[in-house]
């Protein structure tokens, strides 16, 4: 077995930097966010953020015993680390692999803070100065983008003139790229379990592409997610009854595991298909890039393993040709690891915006300006990600008692 414990070579003194301790904060928004803070004896702090969900600061608490003392300048290092030290926690995929995510980014954010270069740059450079977002929006099932979050709309709400009203909405606010779900609670009937859609369900869904497509016109690029809903039969015809409108993609048309299903779609079909976000490190992509199953990868770099993991999944699917569109329903501290890491990719293509219902998102970080300017966010020239939570805010919408539990003790 590899062994990537203690650092094995010295170093100058001004690099000379071990890290004293890890904190966890969990953060109501649309999600539960999971944000990770790592102290060193030199009093900078890095942050990060792993994927949404319970435990995964329970996992960080178990990693902590792996980084204190540890330079925090070897982030790939000790990314490997945590992966060996967790292996057989089931730590080659899985919340295990999401909790090592946001650990990574946090060392991203230190190690830039240390050297005093952006993130990005670490990574390799800047491609883009900005990095284009689309904007993920739920006319039916969640909320009209100018009232704020509801529970699940009644039958109406899911006719395909409240798609069409939100996506005009959301061009308004000046998001040229959008993606709505096309799974509705409709296709569970008459059968939940068999994946299956009747032609007059499929027309129903061609009526609310089309609708949006008719609203937007050359104003934006529209995308439609299927959330891994259909049975194959039901994936094919779909999406070749969507081939007309010219789609951004249409995504998770079939179940995740059986990428075998997922190239038959692709085969079937001149429609974009996009997946990724629920894969694990590099080695889940490999058959699904090098086997043309998907035309645009999406992985969750708060998921599948941080920015470096996520960033050769990127140079895989470059050889192929293939965009890069990282999934992301972060926090603004997650959204920013994302920007860098969109900078730093050739074949970078667009980066998700899902908190359109969150008033606050934006009051997250302290700044002085909106985050997202038409449907863009500028790469920070600043140290590391460039980015400083708001306490106060954290603290406000902070899940149980008090905002950071100190993993170290």
């Amino acid at each position: 077995m590899r062994d990537y414990g203690a650092a094995p070579t010295e170093r100058a003194d001004a690099r000379d930097v071990r890290i004293t301790g890890v904190e966890t904060a969990v953060i109501e928004g649309n999600f539960d966010w999971n944000l990770v803070r790592i102290h060193t004896d030199a009093g900078v702090t890095g942050l990060g953020e792993a994927y949404r969900g319970g435990r995964v600061t329970d996992i960080v608490d178990y990693m902590t015993e792996f980084l204190v003392d540890e330079n925090p300048l070897d982030v790939e290092r000790l990314f490997r680390r945590l992966i060996q030290e967790t292996s057989g926690h089931g730590g080659t995929t899985g919340k295990v692999v999401t909790a090592a995510s946001g650990v990574e980014i946090a060392l991203w954010d230190l190690a830039g803070k240390l050297l005093d270069i952006p993130t990005y740059q670490l990574l390799g450079g800047k491609y883009r100065d900005e990095v284009r977002l689309y904007c993920d929006c739920h006319a039916g099932e969640a909320y009209a983008v100018d009232t704020g979050y509801t529970e699940y709309g009644d039958e109406e709400s899911y006719q395909p003139a409240a798609y069409a009203e939100t996506a005009e909405q959301a061009v308004e606010m000046g998001f040229d790229a959008i993606k709505f779900d096309l799974d509705t609670p409709g296709d569970n009937d008459p059968d939940p379990f068999n994946g299956r859609l009747s032609a007059a369900d499929v027309a129903e869904k061609r009526d609310i592409v089309a609708a949006v497509h008719e609203a937007v016109g050359d104003d934006a690029e529209v995308a439609f997610d299927c959330h891994w809903d259909y049975s194959l039969d039901t994936a094919k015809r779909l999406a070749r009854e969507l081939e007309p409108y010219d789609l951004l993609w249409l995504e998770d048309v079939v179940p995740p595991e059986n990428v075998d299903a997922q190239r038959e779609v692709a085969r079937s079909t001149s429609t974009p298909l996009a997946t990724g976000e629920n894969r694990f490190r590099v080695h889940e992509f490999s058959d699904l890039l090098y086997d043309f199953a998907v035309d645009v990868v999406t992985p969750d770099p708060t998921t599948c393993g941080g920015l470096a993991e996520s960033q050769a999944v990127a140079n895989r699917a470059e050889e192929n040709y293939i965009t890069f569109a990282p999934h992301n329903v972060c926090s603004p501290v997650g959204t920013m690891a994302c920007v860098h890491l969109g900078a730093a990719v050739a074949n970078f293509g667009y980066l998700e915006y899902h908190a359109l219902e969150v008033d606050w998102w934006d009051d997250l970080l302290v700044r002085s300006t909106p985050l997202i300017r038409d449907g863009r966010i500028a790469v920070p020239e600043t140290p590391g990600l460039g980015i400083e939570l708001d306490e106060d805010v954290a603290a406000a919408h902070a899940k149980g008692d008090g905002l950071w539990t100190d993993r170290t003790a």
